[in-house]
């Protein structure tokens, strides 16, 4: 008779408030419609690890407290500045049109540098709104970048735009959280981009094989001078020292060997081969053996400089295609 009791006045109770479990669930986060055209890519500077891009940036959302006019954040960005702006909210939606100009930082890999392929990242979040009360839905109407002027000296291997979820492992000072934990919905752009290396690869690369070529033709330098074959050899490692130098100058430090070490490493020690035979040859000399130290150094002479091709051609070929 008790649990007849019960079990009816709980019937009672849900027929009375049959909406009151509904609070325990929490409201869907409005959209907002994002998209992008971005008119510039220029700037890039691999020593300062940035690069500066121009964008149209449009949005449109419900809300009016969201007001991406001040509450727009670029997390990657380094500076923003607006050269216009504007809203209309005549409609249902509020329209938000602005152009941007930003410096990103990004980090470069170099490990194939000059025929390296990189991926720019860019990403907009609502600074004061997280992702229960707000999400990106992408706009995918038309394309994302002007092909003609984007980026001058690449090429734009593809445009892909898509949202997200940031997690930052914080509360921000909430102590109502049980953890410190806080999700922002992000509309992310990725641009992936090659160049034509060929031209910028001899440009930094010449000064190296000339100074190589210097030390090979001291094998064509008649044993009677010596000396003039180890200075020119010894030169030739300055050379290429010097040239490694002006070459990392302009790229950021790199804890992993790079093309730019191989092919540097690979001259030094190719250059140290002609002056080990070289001592040789001079070895063969003074035991009066000056046909065996000519046949010696024509031998030597083809098979370093074949060696020192192929050996070139494997290294730059990979990085290329890699």
């Amino acid at each position: 008779m008790k649990k007849t009791l019960y079990f009816g006045s709980l019937l009672i109770f849900y027929a009375i408030f049959p909406l009151s479990g509904s609070k325990c669930q929490e409201a869907s986060p409005d959209t907002v419609s994002v998209g992008t055209y971005v008119t510039s890519i220029h700037d890039i500077d691999f020593k300062q690890k940035e690069f500066t891009i121009n964008l149209w940036l449009w949005l449109k959302y419900k809300n009016k407290d969201f007001d991406f006019l001040q509450n727009l954040e670029i997390p990657q960005a380094k500076s923003i500045s607006r050269s216009f702006a504007t809203i209309d909210s005549s409609g249902e939606r509020q329209y938000l049109l602005m152009k941007l100009q930003c410096v990103m930082k990004d980090s470069w890999k170099i490990g194939n540098f000059p025929f390296d392929k990189q991926r720019l990242r860019l990403s907009i979040e609502n600074s004061q709104y997280d992702s229960k009360y707000l999400v990106f839905v992408p706009d995918t109407i038309g394309k994302h970048y002007d092909p003609r002027f984007t980026l001058s000296g690449w090429t734009i291997d593809s445009c892909i735009t898509s949202r997200g979820i940031k997690a930052y492992e914080t509360a921000f000072g909430d102590e109502s959280l049980a953890k410190p934990h806080t999700e922002y919905s992000s509309y992310r752009v990725i641009l992936s981009i090659h160049r034509d290396a060929s031209g910028l690869f001899w440009k930094m690369f010449l000064g190296m094989y000339i100074a190589f070529l210097i030390a090979y033709i001291c094998f064509y330098i008649h044993t009677d001078s010596m000396d003039s074959r180890f200075g020119l050899s010894v030169g030739s490692i300055f050379a290429v020292i010097g040239n490694k130098y002006i070459i990392d100058s302009a790229l950021p430090e790199s804890t992993s060997f790079t093309l730019v070490d191989t092919l540097h490493g690979l001259t030094l020690f190719f250059i140290f081969a002609v002056i080990s035979c070289t001592a040789f040859s001079l070895k063969l000399v003074k035991k009066n053996k000056q046909k065996k130290a000519d046949r010696f150094d024509m031998i030597m002479a083809q098979s370093l400089l074949l060696a020192y091709i192929i050996l070139n051609l494997y290294f730059i070929s990979r990085a290329s295609s890699g």
